[in-house]
């Protein structure tokens, strides 16, 4: 209704020029999203940049740009179908390898760098039925990541907080799981010295 939105001009042509960018639905109207002035030269430089540095990274031409972001989306989205995959399947061998040994271990300690919270929960629920006390985590190995404790309710009741706080993380849970976010890594070896000092002990 009103192209008023700002600063008063002497005459429409101070402004130089009026772009007409995208229109956008809100509460039975109709709000107009444009550029005026120097802002539409900013806009341009800005859109030209982008495009130079999709031409350089796709291979392509801008008229191409769209498509090939496209192909690239659909061959990222089938690639991750497949690592999931593998990892269940990895995660499932490692959960038999445990449940098959000759020697059970009170506590287990399980790290990949590529795998996920999907993974940690795979091999937790292989072992359910088992009385082991399970720390898994992923992520960078100095970096930040995901963990997860498992196991004997009492035990991961116990020992969960000071896991977390041992990896300068949050977590939570509950019915023998906990888990979260570990900001430091690094801090495992302290956490597989705090599982053996309470497996000695229990």
């Amino acid at each position: 209704m009103n192209m008023c939105c700002g600063t008063h001009v002497r005459n429409l042509s101070d402004l130089q020029m009026i772009k007409l960018l995208h229109t956008e639905p809100t509460k039975g109207l109709l709000r107009l999203f444009f550029l005026a002035g120097k802002r539409v030269l900013d806009f341009t430089h800005k859109a030209l940049d982008n495009e130079k540095g999709l031409t350089k990274i796709l291979s392509c031409g801008p008229d191409e740009h769209v498509t090939m972001v496209d192909k690239l989306q659909k061959s990222l989205k089938a690639a991750n179908k497949v690592n999931r995959s593998q990892l269940r399947e990895l995660a499932l061998l490692e959960a038999y390898k445990i449940k098959s040994g000759d020697k059970k271990e009170p506590y287990v300690c399980i790290h990949r760098d590529d795998a996920d919270m999907e993974y940690m929960n795979t091999i937790a629920n292989e072992l359910k039925d088992q009385d082991i006390l399970l720390f898994i985590t992923c992520g960078a190995a100095k970096g930040s990541g995901q963990f997860l404790l498992a196991g004997p309710e009492t035990a991961v009741a116990q020992l969960g907080s000071k896991v977390a706080e041992l990896l300068e993380g949050k977590g939570g849970g509950k019915k023998g799981r906990f888990q979260g976010k570990a900001n430091k890594l690094s801090g495992r070896s302290a956490v597989v010295k705090l599982l053996q000092e309470y497996s000695a002990g229990s």
